[in-house]
């Protein structure tokens, strides 16, 4: 397993210095974030920003993520020119020997969330989501206020995004995630690279749009649609977590080697689609992280491991779930919890 912490690049108030002060953290998960998407990633920006991480004495193990443009998703005109660029940016990749690529195909939204910082009887803060919440979002305003999501997309812009999904169903999205997957899953093998799709997040439909990476059945049937060992998934205990009918340890090991990332953190499932992200230790929330850790010591799991989105503790501010004090408990309970299970 390879103890791992997400830093947004450049500009995350988080310094190389301080994620390095967390032992045994030795892999890093970053990004080009400003790169506009669709475009191929530049390899001489991948490359410095590889520099960067290499001379804090770690090492660059996932980028996380190259965005999948929504064309893509939608099967327009133009999708096969968006997917070249994809794949010249995967060959960068393995050009400079940056192993796991975690992606994600949710239409228009990515993770979401309706507070970005519900108080906890402990008097720390933390992400939640609530359906009905959720619910009373008015659209016409745009993206610009939805907590969750970092492109913004003008109320016109984003209804005419959300019409072009109309006509996109589970099993037309399934269709589009099959042509994208059988075009960039054999350059990725060709070059080295792990494709890891991330579950979606929450694990069910938002806005009516279809989300169909959800749970067991749909991760087996993502690694069935190209036969490679490229072709992986990110296991995101919270993700999956939510709902609380998935049974993550099975999961895990019916995945087994097609299991290329693992994100680590816990929720608290508080009703019918409504949960809330605790502490890291399986005491505090739902996911049973000592069992989800013992099926991935049984499959023989060696991929990168981090902690996932923390709370806000000890009066941190900056971007919510991403602070640094709680982000590095966690990756002292899950490597403290690998360390009982391995030896």
């Amino acid at each position: 397993m390879i103890p791992s912490f997400r830093w947004f690049g450049p500009t995350d108030p988080i310094p190389l210095a301080s994620v390095r002060q967390i032992p045994g953290i030795t892999g890093v998960v970053s990004a080009l974030y400003d790169v506009p998407v669709g475009e191929p990633w530049p390899r001489a920006r991948l490359a410095r920003l590889q520099e960067q991480i290499e001379s804090a004495g770690l090492q660059f193990a996932v980028v996380e993520s190259i965005p999948v443009h929504d064309d893509i998703k939608l099967r327009r005109r133009g999708r096969d020119r968006l997917i070249e660029n994809y794949s010249q940016s995967i060959c960068s990749m393995g050009e400079l020997g940056i192993p796991v690529l975690c992606y994600n195909f949710m239409p228009v939204f990515d993770w979401m969330r309706t507070d970005l910082a519900m108080r906890l009887p402990d008097g720390s803060t933390a992400l939640a989501y609530d359906d009905a919440a959720l619910a009373a979002i008015d659209l016409s305003r745009g993206t610009g206020d939805l907590p969750g999501w970092a492109t913004a997309y003008a109320g016109p812009a984003l209804a005419a995004l959300l019409a072009a999904y109309r006509d996109v169903d589970a099993e037309r999205l399934w269709d589009n995630l099959a042509y994208f997957l059988e075009r960039v899953a054999p350059v990725a093998e060709q070059a080295g690279v792990r494709l890891a799709i991330h579950p979606d997040d929450p694990p069910w439909p938002i806005f009516g749009l279809p989300r169909i990476i959800t749970d067991a059945a749909a991760l087996e049937r993502v690694v069935g649609l190209v036969d490679s060992p490229a072709n992986g998934v990110t296991f995101c205990t919270g993700s999956l977590g939510a709902n609380p009918e998935n049974d993550l340890p099975a999961m895990v090991r019916r995945l087994g080697a097609r299991i290329h990332f693992a994100h680590c953190r816990n929720v608290l499932v508080t009703g019918e689609r409504r949960f809330h992200e605790t502490a890291h230790p399986s005491a505090f929330g739902s996911v049973d992280l000592h069992a989800v850790l013992s099926a991935l010591r049984d499959i023989g799991f060696t991929g990168p491991m981090r902690p996932d989105h923390g709370r806000m503790i000890w009066g941190e501010t900056g971007r919510p779930g991403y602070g640094l004090y709680d982000r590095a408990l966690g990756a002292m309970y899950l490597q403290g919890l690998w360390e009982g299970l391995t030896r």
